[in-house]
């Protein structure tokens, strides 16, 4: 669609314009068909649909893989559930080098498309590729041998890491399916092939979903390997979905495509990788310390509590993930429109993408409240874990409504290419409550030292 016929839509919305303009269910279908669109050009509210729709399904199907990891897991027992959990937390620094990278291919990407610059954007992607495999390499050798000694430091039972080191192992020696797979499907989103991106996790999270009962549980051929067997399936599933991404690259089916030249270490271009990424990680990091942090607290408390909050959070990451998507949506926005020059296109752009997301994460916090029970039960009926299942259900979702406004402007920010703001808001959060319990600190000493307390009668 030209700019031209946006304006001349936009400005006298007649009869025309309107018969001209697909309807939703002709909108969903090429969404999701990853039908051809200049997302500078087209309608904005059609572009973030477009976008959005596709990003929504990807992250739907990689929570549904976080909810049936679990759900099999579970069937193992408490134990089991805790293994994951723990090696989930430590996870959360290799999702976060994965994601800080995904910010910098993202924003540098889908600037140069919005450029009209299609080698710059495939040089950019080559670079961002080559540094995955690196940090991955990196991790994959420092960390895999450790895995016992990681659980232990963990918080974890000596059962748990007899019979879980093997999961963990598995999980920290295979990350660089996790890095490879987040970094080249932003790659693709940064483009405007979300379709590709959702087809990615399709293939990867349903081999995933088949094999994991498969390998754990020893279904016909295949080995009853208990927990590890999960790992073994996630990776074998997500490890063939990069080799689709990477077929997908170099056929240049897409708006990127990969040619060897490219692959040559470009040591500017990887410095701006590295910026925008450095930042982008300490941003992320910053969230998933705490979650880390607040695992390692949970671990004292035994088996029990670990298990539910696992539980909890799986669920949870359900109905944030496709949140992510609509906020991935507006980052690409962002960063085309800022390359093709339309600043206030891509401010609308992400207002539209925010009431999007608040209709959708406010319903999904409003199921959790009214059927945390009934949901918990779904994963584990032990009268000891489903009580932390619950309440962790109840309690995170009272916060979905203003996180679906406060996700989509954080990766605007990131989709711009300014890592920094949003690095410095998340550091403010954490300055704020600890203003905010020193405050309450002093306040209470105060109060206590009246002795108003001492007169109370009940």
């Amino acid at each position: 669609m030209s700019p031209t016929l946006e304006s001349s839509s936009a400005a006298a919305p007649s009869s025309t314009s309107v018969a001209e303009s697909p309807g939703v269910w002709t909108t969903l279908r090429e969404a999701v068909r990853g039908s051809p669109i200049d997302y500078t050009t087209a309608p904005v509210g059609r572009a973030v649909i477009m976008l959005a729709v596709p990003m929504v399904m990807e992250m739907a199907m990689e929570s549904i893989f976080a909810v049936a990891d679990v759900f099999w897991v579970a069937h193992l027992g408490a134990n089991a559930v805790a293994t994951v959990g723990l090696t989930e937390s430590m996870l959360t620094m290799i999702y976060t080098a994965a994601m800080g990278l995904s910010i910098g291919a993202m924003a540098l990407v889908s600037r140069r498309i919005g450029q009209r610059d299609a080698d710059g954007a495939s040089r950019a992607a080559a670079q961002s590729i080559l540094l995955g495999v690196i940090v991955a390499a990196l991790i994959a050798v420092l960390a895999a041998p450790r895995a016992s000694s990681l659980l232990h430091v963990m918080g974890a039972s000596s059962e748990v890491i007899r019979s879980g080191h093997q999961f963990t192992q598995v999980m920290l020696g295979g990350n660089v399916t996790v890095v490879l797979l987040f970094l080249i499907n932003a790659v693709f989103r940064g483009s405007g092939d979300a379709a590709i991106a959702m087809r990615v996790l399709w293939l990867g999270n349903l081999l995933n979903i088949v094999l994991g009962p498969c390998f754990i549980f020893g279904l016909g051929p295949f080995p009853a390997l208990g927990v590890a067997g999960a790992a073994v399936a996630t990776n074998i599933g997500r490890g063939s979905a990069v080799v689709y991404q990477i077929v997908t690259l170099v056929r240049g089916n897409g708006r990127v495509r990969l040619r060897r030249q490219h692959l040559r270490l470009d040591v500017s271009l990887m410095r701006s990788v590295l910026r925008l990424s450095g930042s982008g990680t300490i941003q992320i990091l910053i969230g998933t310390a705490s979650y880390i942090g607040l695992v390692r607290i949970i671990s004292v408390f035994g088996s029990d509590a670990l298990a539910g909050y696992t539980i909890g959070i799986r669920v949870i990451i359900f109905a944030l993930l496709p949140a992510f998507g609509v906020s991935n949506a507006a980052a690409t926005m962002v960063g085309q429109n800022l390359g093709a020059g339309q600043a206030d296109r891509a401010e609308r752009a992400v207002w539209t993408a925010a009431i999007y997301n608040m209709i959708f994460l406010g319903s999904a916090g409003l199921v959790f409240l009214v059927a945390a029970r009934p949901i918990a039960g779904l994963f584990t009926i032990d009268p000891a874990v489903q009580p932390f299942a619950v309440s962790c259900l109840r309690t995170v979702s009272l916060g979905f409504l203003f996180y679906a406004v406060g996700m989509v402007l954080t990766q605007s920010f990131n989709g711009a290419g300014d890592t920094w703001t949003p690095t410095l808001i998340n550091l403010g959060v954490f300055i704020a409550l600890t203003v905010a319990y020193s405050t309450l600190a002093v306040v209470s000493a105060v109060l206590f030292r009246r002795g108003g307390w001492k007169t109370q009668i009940v």
